[in-house]
């Protein structure tokens, strides 16, 4: 990267950071301390202090001009550290804090985010010199605004790089030195999960499937493990390419175009809706799996829909897919046109894609799962009023959370005129089109089929968490 580049990406991390205080005494200025600190590092650092403060998500600071200007090498360091960073947050804040003086103490957010990123390296980075990561991490706290706080940073890393190597990264790896029983408490707190959280899903799925779900979300997520096919891990430009998207995603949108109700077809094109459409994969999966449907893709976000509109434009089969901005909830229940399909896939809290979304672990209450319940029992109402005699709709989330799944059907079909049918053959005949393998498909339905609806668990059913129900107009 040239020195100008350079000097952009720190000018840039530097207006994340308030002013030095004058009562701080001598030391170097702001901006020397920048200029000793790795651009990766920098834009790590102004990343996390913009999603700490609820000013952007993880994945769009990553792909953001904020990294463009990274050499490949230092964008990968800033994507390493703001992810896992993210992901261990619980876990380093448990540690740093049985190393200060008093473990009780608050310390300013950029503080707490400089021993975070040298927590992080020290303990999950092999190839970092112990050395790098203090020299950096005081000069992260000094350009910070925080001088006064560089030999609390420098002293207390020092206790976490001091023991041997192997012990230290143990103590904070996933798996090696965990003992031979340990409380829900202490390993929420090993993996980086808020507790009442993980208390939650040892209650639905049992301790086993608690600890296998914390585990997958503390690892790097992958993609096209459960699928036939090899396109799910890039996109294409020809006519057969499948849209780059996580597996649990692709899974409930193959679902649902194998849920196309065959006797609404004869004679003329289905009518399709994806009623909460962005990003835009799913309606993607069905214009490819549905080559003669009429597609209607809504969602209430007029920003993500014009993202969604520019993402359909690169897949020659999705012209047909007509886009517009509705809030689904509000849809009125005498509305002319019906549908033979409907994707019903809410927003939710996201509690089944922790791996690749860490910080909703840390940004979610327990209240916010009500308010949650209430906006997709109010979505799931409007959808089935559109929907068709003898119509099919699936209604998914990508949640852990009962309030947003089972009892948000439980609440909305028994009055609706509709009924539950089974997932195991809409599972099935994905294997026999080849585009699950066999093997998958009898897993899934051996394992993640319950009262005729799928669930899928992290760390159990090798994809991110995903429920999908699929009713019938009667």
């Amino acid at each position: 990267m040239s020195e100008a580049r350079r000097d952009g990406v720190r000018s840039r991390a530097k207006r994340s950071v308030r002013a030095r205080p004058v009562s701080a005494g001598p030391t170097a200025s702001q901006a020397e301390a920048m200029a000793k600190i790795a651009p990766g590092r920098a834009a790590a650092f102004e990343i996390l202090t913009l999603v700490g403060a609820g000013k952007g998500h993880s994945d769009e600071l990553l792909h953001s001009w904020r990294t463009e200007a990274l050499s490949p090498e230092d964008r990968n360091l800033t994507t390493a550290l703001a992810m896992g960073v993210l992901r261990w947050q619980i876990a380093l804040d448990a540690r740093v804090a049985k190393l200060l003086a008093r473990p009780e103490q608050r310390l300013a957010e950029p503080v707490a985010l400089a021993l975070r990123m040298g927590a992080f390296q020290l303990l999950h980075m092999d190839r970092i010199p112990a050395h790098a990561v203090l020299h950096e991490s005081v000069e992260i706290c000094r350009a910070a605004g925080h001088p006064h706080a560089t030999g609390m940073v420098n002293a207390v890393l020092r206790k976490l790089a001091v023991k041997p190597t192997s012990q230290n990264r143990d103590e904070g790896h996933p798996v090696r030195g965990v003992p031979l029983f340990e409380s829900t408490a202490a390993f929420a707190e090993r993996l980086g999960h808020p507790l009442w959280l993980v208390d939650r899903w040892v209650a639905a799925y049992g301790r086993q499937a608690a600890l296998a779900i914390c585990e997958y979300d503390q690892q790097e997520p992958g993609c096209g493990a459960i699928f036939s096919d090899a396109d799910g891990a890039a996109v294409k430009s020809d006519d057969d390419s499948v849209p780059q998207m996580d597996d649990g995603s692709r899974l409930v949108a193959e679902i649902a175009a194998a849920a196309i109700p065959a006797s609404t077809t004869a004679g003329r094109a289905a009518r399709v809706w994806d009623c909460c459409a962005a990003p835009g994969g799913k309606a993607l999966i069905l214009a490819l799996r549905l080559k003669d449907a009429e597609i209607l893709a809504t969602d209430v976000s007029a920003k993500r829909m014009a993202q969604m509109v520019a993402r359909l434009r690169r897949f020659n089969y999705a012209e047909r897919v007509k886009c517009d901005v509705a809030d689904v909830s509000v849809v009125a229940g005498d509305a002319d046109e019906k549908f033979d399909l409907v994707l019903c896939d809410v927003p939710c809290s996201g509690t089944g894609t922790l791996a690749r979304n860490p910080e909703i672990r840390l940004r979610l209450r327990p209240e916010d799962l009500a308010r949650q319940s209430a906006r997709q029992r109010a979505i799931l109402s409007g959808a089935l009023r559109r929907l068709a005699s003898g119509g099919r709709l699936v209604y998914s989330t990508c949640s852990l959370e009962p309030e947003e799944n089972e009892r948000v059907v439980e609440a909305v079909a028994p009055g609706a005129g509709v009924r539950r049918i089974s997932m195991e053959p809409l599972i099935a005949s994905l294997a026999d089109t080849g585009v699950l393998r066999r093997q998958v498909s009898a897993r899934l339905i051996g394992s993640a089929v319950t009262n005729d609806a799928l669930r899928t668990l992290p760390g159990v059913h090798g994809c991110d968490g995903f429920f999908a129900v699929a009713l019938e107009r009667e």
